[in-house]
């Protein structure tokens, strides 16, 4: 069986809440989500927007908040509905829906240390994934970047033909529901909702819908969760075939978590925000 314990799941990367900036709770229909703001300084050129890895954050990803930060571009890092200190009951509808609040939320704020036109959306993992899903839908987003994104086509199709994979997913799931996990949600629910929403949440399902973006993907060679040649592969050609002309594909011989070359990563990264 193909070694893909992908996920939505895998490095849960945990960041001390006092290493952040500052933390804003912001109502999302009804429910309170909390957003952490990395400050660059007054009237930043950019505003990016960070969708965390399932389970991951709260307050940062991978470190791009701090590393974004320190070189003059402000980061608000979501923790979505369900997860950790922000209230509610996780869906995959209620991701996107928490990623449009967000963005809402920093167009409308008066801090002069956000850009509030000039925003990049982009994540790692699900994240990545969900920042693909959601700027399908909304045209304002222009530029957006994934880090090891999961296809949830890919991998509700993935999990429907292959047992083996449907348990170890299931039971990667089922680690993380709360108490003993970080995210309140159902197990079933959310692979329902994926498996009868794959033209919401599928890249190659929305590649047309992406195909006027500028793009950045990030893979890993020795990544067995959201592997190049299984998913980001046929998401770039995907985008390709739609016609899609600003689009970079950065590659590194690195895992899931990009923790050996993160120097490089924060590099290329800020090098295409600031093109």
């Amino acid at each position: 069986m193909k070694k893909i314990i992908l996920l939505i799941v895998v490095v849960l990367t945990y960041v001390k809440i006092g290493n952040a900036q500052s933390t804003i709770p912001v109502k999302s229909n009804g429910v309170d989500i909390i957003l952490t703001v990395w400050s660059a300084g007054e009237n930043p050129s950019e505003t990016v927007l960070v969708v965390p890895g399932w389970g991951g954050g709260p307050s940062d990803v991978l470190g791009i908040g701090k590393a974004l930060s320190s070189e003059g571009i402000p980061v608000v890092v979501l923790c979505p509905r369900g997860w950790h200190d922000s209230k509610g009951i996780a869906s995959f509808a209620h991701g996107l829906a928490d990623i449009g609040m967000a963005l809402k939320w920093i167009r409308n704020t008066k801090r002069t240390d956000l850009q509030t036109t000039n925003i990049i959306l982009g994540g790692h993992s699900w994240g990545g994934g969900m920042s693909l899903a959601y700027a399908a839908q909304d045209t304002t987003i222009s530029r957006v970047f994934s880090v090891a994104g999961t296809d949830h086509g890919i991998l509700i199709r993935n999990y429907q033909s292959d047992s083996t994979l449907a348990g170890i997913v299931n039971r990667i799931l089922a680690s993380t529901v709360a108490p003993a996990g970080p995210i309140r949600f159902d197990v079933e629910s959310s692979l329902t909702e994926l498996k009868q929403n794959q033209d919401v949440y599928g890249i190659i399902e929305n590649a047309r819908n992406l195909a006027d973006r500028s793009i950045l993907i990030f893979g890993g060679w020795e990544d067995v969760n959201t592997t190049i040649d299984d998913f980001l592969l046929p998401n770039y050609r995907a985008l390709k075939a739609a016609g899609a002309k600003d689009i970079t594909f950065k590659t590194y011989h690195d895992n899931h978590g990009f923790g050996s070359v993160r120097k490089e990563f924060y590099s290329d990264l800020i090098s295409w925000i600031k093109k």
